[in-house]
């Protein structure tokens, strides 16, 4: 990630408080938030970078599949044209 945000404990406690935790439960919840997210978030711009990287492999695959649907039905109309003709041939 990039553009990695710094998680604010005293923000995030001093919130908590403010909505009705103790002091003991806001700080523990504040601990755990921390732990959990490894002190570091996704902003909506490293959000961002992600799906375009990933809409640009999805675009490539799409084309590459393209080809190869392209590939297998020439190839089996050249066989099925091949079939044909040895069909005629061996009918005469």
């Amino acid at each position: 990630m990039s553009g990695a945000v710094a998680f604010d404990a005293l923000k995030f406690v001093e919130r908590l408080e403010a909505g009705g935790f103790t002091h003991a439960q806001a700080k523990a919840a504040a601990e755990a938030f921390s732990e959990a997210t490894g002190q570091e978030l996704a902003t909506k711009r490293d959000l961002r970078e992600v799906e375009t990287r990933l809409e640009a492999k999805i675009e490539t695959s799409v084309a590459n599949l393209k080809v190869d649907i392209l590939r297998w039905l020439v190839v089996t109309q050249i066989a099925l044209g091949g079939f044909v003709y040895a069909a005629i041939k061996f009918v005469k």
